[in-house]
């Protein structure tokens, strides 16, 4: 195993510390005789362990070895997988290195663990090559990563030389990616107070939903799907702020843009009031990248004491740096003007009768005319709400109430405390499906 490892030369940074670079230290003094049996089992069962962790955290099943070997190849960010991401098979030198990669991959894949199986009296890669995973909840793995990596992994199997390797690798860089950003929708980010460190952490549980989930709001969905399609096909698009009475549907409507649009390279990354300082970073770490990425602030508002909204007016619009292409900012909030207006900030307006010359007001006004596009998500009427939770019934057959036992049921349950509102519907649906037999 060393010796093949030792041909590596694209991948061959990102090995270090690894599964398989443990391993081949293992087979080395194996071969060379300089490590008791004991100190080898030893070893390996560390390293077994390691794979089994890695097996549940991403759900592979079948051979874990060839999922694992799967894994480090979707994931390595080295200079052929990030030309190839998102831009497919060019011509060019690197291709030459890259096939002498894949076939030292292939060859890793059809190993033959069985001498030092029988030699150490061991049997664990055996039952690693014919693995039975558990059932698991999705919630437990990360299930957009498992179903690719097993996906890729059988077609590798099925490959005949490193060539051809090459050539289905190369087909899933451009179809999904490479790294965090090809396997993951979402991310939030964690920092340091000044900014110094960055790291983005992949949400991996983020809700299943998409647009058809959310009842009404047709014309909404209308312009969130317009604007969302132009950015994606590269061409103008605006920063969007969806605007409104809470429970309306305006942070589920972005969670479900994004997953409509992930297969053609939507990302989204969430970022937190306290961490607008480090937008300016956040943004040269994505910039180079080929996806497109909404930069999303959930429930977005100031307070008058407030002035992290000058980091963000800066970057929308009007800062040295120009924004890049391939980002956008999608915000939700519930305050159409996004700030808090007191009547100090009316102090020095002129005698005109018109509230917003003043030099404060108008300062802070400044940063929602700088998204783009507006929409707003308001509660709905009566009629409305009566018709989100018949919608909503009909795709629980285990709810056996009539229509008006049903919409009476909700008007009790609205009057409990929700009010009118999407959410308050879906969490009376919820309520009947958890009552039904």
């Amino acid at each position: 195993m060393y010796r093949e490892i030792s041909k590596f030369i694209l991948y061959r940074d990102s090995l270090n510390g690894t599964i398989l670079s443990e391993l081949g230290k293992v087979f080395e003094d194996f071969d060379n005789n300089s490590a008791t049996d004991d100190n080898l089992r030893t070893r390996i069962y560390a390293q077994v362990r390691r794979l089994l962790e890695l097996a549940t955290k991403y759900g592979f099943d079948n051979n874990l070895w060839h999922n694992y070997l799967t894994f480090l190849i979707i994931t390595d960010e080295n200079p052929f997988s990030l030309t190839y991401e998102k831009a497919g098979v060019q011509e060019g030198t690197v291709n030459g290195f890259a096939i002498n990669d894949f076939s030292v991959f292939k060859a890793l894949f059809n190993f033959d663990f069985s001498p030092i199986e029988h030699a150490l009296g061991i049997n664990c890669f055996s039952v690693l090559s014919n693995y039975r995973a558990i059932e698991k909840r999705e919630q437990i793995y990360n299930k957009n990563v498992s179903e690719k990596v097993r996906a890729l992994s059988a077609r590798i199997e099925k490959a005949t030389d490193g060539k051809v390797v090459f050539e289905v690798v190369a087909e899933f860089y451009k179809d999904f990616g490479v790294g965090m950003f090809g396997l993951n929708k979402a991310f939030r980010i964690e920092t340091d107070e000044h900014c110094s460190t960055l790291k983005f952490r992949a949400i991996t549980n983020m809700q299943a939903v998409y647009l058809d989930d959310l009842i009404g709001y047709e014309p909404q969905k209308k312009a969130l799907v317009e604007n969302t399609e132009a950015f994606v096909c590269g061409k103008a698009a605006n920063n969007l702020l969806l605007y409104g009475d809470s429970g309306t549907g305006k942070s589920t409507s972005i969670k479900a843009i994004v997953n409509q649009y992930y297969d053609r390279g939507l990302r989204m990354i969430e970022i937190y009031k306290h961490q607008f300082g480090c937008l300016s970073k956040v943004i040269s770490e994505i910039k180079n990248r080929n996806y497109r990425f909404i930069i999303y602030m959930d429930d977005l508002s100031f307070e008058e004491s407030e002035i992290e909204y000058k980091y963000l007016k800066a970057i929308i619009e009007g800062g040295v740096e120009t924004k890049p292409d391939n980002v956008l900012i999608y915000a939700t909030s519930n305050r159409r003007h996004l700030i808090k207006e007191t009547f100090n900030d009316r102090n020095d307006m002129s005698t005109k009768n018109d509230i917003h010359r003043s030099e404060t007001i108008e300062e802070k006004l400044s940063l929602v005319n700088r998204f783009g596009v507006s929409i707003g998500f308001f509660k709905p009427s009566r009629p409305e709400f009566d018709a989100m939770v018949l919608a909503l019934a009909e795709r629980h057959p285990e709810i056996t109430m009539d229509k008006e036992q049903i919409v009476a049921e909700a008007h009790k349950w609205e009057m409990l405390g929700g009010g009118i509102s999407g959410r308050t519907a879906q969490q009376f649906i919820n309520h009947l499906c958890g009552l039904a037999k």
